[in-house]
């Protein structure tokens, strides 16, 4: 694991802060790898926020401590702090991706209910026209979810779940996992080699 640091991976460049949010959806695995290439991409810092329910599934999904997933961040909060910087408009990121996404943040999202500091960050986003991306995980989806996932689409967010393709012609979960990253990567205009882009349909 990379140690914990309080500095970016490149000071020399401008810096570029993401803020991750865990919640207690299926697919941790996606949170985990994406604050893993994040960190190795110079001028990027992390703000990282786990919920209780987001550390049961580290536990579940991976056989991983809280901590252990903390240590890929640059700076980490607690989920019930919402006096945080990251909890203040006048913070300075290019957004936040939440992954994954549970259907009862979603609904607070939704609702502007701020009731923690992952759902006030993602307020926070909203509210100053920034990139917020939701990786939702469940199915199927009853209304409740369906009408959350518009009201988000209308404020600004970005619904996305982790579905994977297979055009790529993945070998392994880690492949079907880094292509759907690389595409989360993309919306924020970072650079990546993760997966090969699409060039067309090959004739036979």
């Amino acid at each position: 694991m990379t140690s914990l640091s309080s500095q970016p991976a490149d000071v020399g460049q401008p810096l570029r802060r993401l803020i991750v949010g865990i919640t207690g959806a299926t697919g941790v695995i996606y949170a985990v790898r994406l604050l893993q290439l994040l960190r190795d991409i110079p001028g990027i810092e992390t703000h990282l926020v786990i919920s209780e329910a987001g550390t049961l599934n580290l536990h579940q999904e991976l056989g991983m401590r809280r901590k252990q997933a903390e240590v890929l961040a640059h700076v980490v909060h607690n989920v019930r702090d919402i006096g945080a910087t990251i909890a203040s408009g006048s913070f300075q990121s290019d957004g936040m991706i939440i992954v994954p996404c549970s259907m009862k943040t979603l609904a607070s999202i939704a609702n502007g209910l701020s009731d923690n500091l992952i759902t006030r960050a993602a307020d926070v986003v909203l509210k100053e026209r920034r990139r917020l991306v939701l990786m939702v995980r469940e199915t199927p989806f009853n209304l409740a979810h369906l009408r959350n996932m518009t009201s988000v689409t209308e404020m600004g967010g970005i619904i996305f779940p982790p579905l994977p393709g297979f055009y790529h012609r993945p070998q392994s979960i880690a492949d079907m996992v880094d292509h759907t990253l690389g595409r989360v990567i993309d919306l924020f205009a970072i650079q990546h080699t993760l997966t090969p882009r699409w060039q067309g349909m090959k004739a036979d």
